[in-house]
């Protein structure tokens, strides 16, 4: 009678791994050869990207040569900075006296600055309102074209202004909206009384904003644009043979897929809210007079370039650095709240 017999399975043979990981090795996350590959994963990463880096090197010098490194020069809003000291500016910083805090106590007591901070804000809150929305429904707008080359012929016409000066902006619109604009001529041809908006100091600030949006909605157009240009048509068929119209379309699949991009260009926008257009309204500073144009970027290009009280206006812009670092940190901290990832995540 013959007997089946079950072979015995051998010990499983040990690996250099499981051997290591039993013996509590040094193989673990903080071991010396984790670290080493990680080293070697970096450098071989190097290698791979070492075009594109150095692609890049000439970017992130221009930024640190131009953006960056000029942050130290702050240091003469605590001083009372004479640069006639000595030839070399370094030097003259270094010789320069140190005052404190008194420059941001005189900015603090000008009413001049805090005029310039309201109007600072009134056309950034006008610019939000206004000009924010527009490029979202223009792009909506294109995007409903059927025509490729209709929407392509749209997309650049729009487009067009944003690479125009803002000495030809300017200029574009005292020709249609001055004294002696082309609707001011055309009125007085037929009776009426014209009008000059290019000097108005009630509608200023209204103008600025228009000009804002004729010369740069073309550029939030393209953002738009290549957000959309992500979402599958498959989502808009699926969609329509639910029996969903245009509009529910849009509300449940475009401006789902736009929010990431809107609410990044939202936090841009509000950290930018004390830039409001320096040259834009240093062209037209002297048709409407100071008290409607001053902002704070030209306050501190007056007082620093003009009067040459070089560390006032240093002080002056400091306070502005600061409170857009805190309206960004702000923005994006909301953006976190709703969801989105905003400039960086958490």
């Amino acid at each position: 009678m013959s007997h089946s017999t079950v072979p015995r399975s051998e010990p499983e043979a040990r690996t250099p791994e499981k051997t290591t990981a039993a013996s509590g090795g040094a193989a673990g996350p903080g071991s010396r050869a984790t670290k080493r590959s990680e080293k070697l994963s970096l450098r071989l990463r190097f290698r791979r990207d070492r075009a594109l880096l150095l692609m890049t090197l000439p970017a992130v010098l221009l930024v640190l040569v131009f953006n960056y490194i000029p942050i130290l020069g702050n240091v003469v809003a605590f001083q009372d900075y004479d640069p006639y000291l000595s030839d070399n500016g370094f030097v003259a910083i270094l010789e320069s006296p140190w005052i404190g805090l008194e420059q941001f106590e005189r900015i603090f007591a000008d009413s001049a600055f805090w005029h310039a901070v309201e109007n600072t804000f009134v056309l950034f809150f006008l610019q939000l309102v206004l000009y924010f929305p527009i490029p979202i429904l223009l792009a909506l707008l294109i995007n409903s074209v059927v025509r490729p080359r209709v929407r392509a012929v749209a997309q650049a016409i729009m487009y067009l202004p944003h690479f125009f000066s803002w000495v030809l902006v300017v200029t574009v619109f005292m020709q249609i909206f001055g004294g002696a604009g082309i609707i001011a001529q055309t009125l007085r041809r037929h009776g009426y009384e014209g009008f000059d908006l290019m000097t108005n100091p009630d509608t200023f600030k209204y103008l600025v904003t228009f000009e804002t949006v004729w010369k740069d909605a073309g550029w939030g157009i393209i953002v738009f644009l290549a957000a959309l240009s992500s979402v599958s048509n498959d989502l808009y068929e699926a969609a329509a043979m639910d029996g969903a119209g245009r509009w529910r379309r849009m509300w449940h699949i475009t401006l789902p897929a736009l929010r990431p991009v809107i609410a990044l260009l939202l936090v841009l926008r509000v950290g930018d809210a004390l830039t409001v257009g320096f040259e834009q309204l240093l062209l037209q500073r002297q048709a409407v007079g100071v008290d409607a144009s001053e902002v704070l970027d030209t306050y501190v290009w007056w007082n620093g370039i003009r009067n040459q009280d070089f560390s006032y206006a240093a002080a002056a812009g400091l306070i502005k650095g600061v409170v857009g670092l805190a309206l960004v940190l702000t923005a994006n901290k909301v953006a976190h709240l709703m969801g989105e990832q905003g400039v960086y995540k958490k």
